[in-house]
């Protein structure tokens, strides 16, 4: 394939997928979005099943943070620790909204979300372009700053999810079209394909919230959504924990 095609396809998605979004109009949140399929409580807990599978990110982030810290010194190696925070902290914010559901609680659900994903954005543009540490910091920083507009202010303002979910699809294609643009090891293309698909899926169960629930009697879409999320996490920490072992 020519080589201009392969470094330019991470361009042309993230174009693409500007363009899809500001081509649909404002997306808001949908009517009842905080009714559940699973409301059961088990021992005290509302909706148990939806707080508790939350446990996923907080071994993946607790992990996270321990192999992190073994990984080179590089300018990239803070954003992946703040990734892992990031992912631990999900943990929280998400079962504290489901306890309870609603707008308010909301931002404590997403808010951590946006921020993994512009940590893991952030480490892997330091990676690809070899930013310098000032650089690194500086786009890092900014990245963060979107992903907390993205939740805390724009929602407010007008209600308008876009911008939450250009982040969540630059991290689901982009960041995979820039492993495959700059040639990074199979094995590493691998990881984070493996993330994008559980991410996926993810999504998929999340839409599915009450058809699972009804089909399985026992664990709802939304449940599931946590664990394929969390599946994503670990996958990403895969590769970091094959970059220690090999750096140890």
């Amino acid at each position: 394939m020519d080589e201009r095609v392969r470094r330019n396809l991470p361009w042309v998605l993230l174009a693409a997928i500007v363009a899809a979004l500001a081509l649909a109009g404002p997306i808001h949140l949908p009517q009842g979005y905080h009714r559940f399929a699973d409301s059961r409580s088990l021992l005290g807990v509302p909706n148990a099943w939806d707080v508790l599978s939350n446990l996923g990110f907080l071994l993946v982030g607790v992990a996270g943070l321990s192999i992190a810290a073994k990984l080179p010194a590089t300018p990239a190696r803070l954003w992946w620790r703040i990734f892992s925070a990031a992912v631990l902290a999900v943990s929280v914010g998400s079962a504290w909204y489901h306890l309870a559901p609603d707008d308010a609680r909301l931002v404590s659900d997403r808010l951590p979300i946006a921020l993994a994903c512009s940590a893991l954005l952030a480490a892997v543009l330091c990676e690809r372009f070899r930013l310098k540490p000032l650089s690194a910091h500086a786009l890092g920083m900014l990245l963060a700053l979107a992903a907390w507009a993205s939740v805390a202010v724009i929602p407010v303002l007008g209600g308008d999810l876009r911008p939450y979910l250009v982040l969540q699809l630059v991290v689901l294609l982009v960041i995979p079209a820039l492993n495959w643009a700059h040639r990074v090891p199979c094995t590493e293309q691998i990881g984070f394909a493996a993330a994008s698909l559980c991410y996926v899926l993810a999504k998929l169960v999340e839409v599915g919230d009450a058809h699972v629930f009804e089909a399985t009697g026992w664990f709802s879409g939304h449940s599931l959504k946590h664990l394929f999320s969390a599946l994503a996490c670990a996958a990403v920490v895969g590769v970091l924990r094959r970059r220690a072992r090999a750096n140890s």
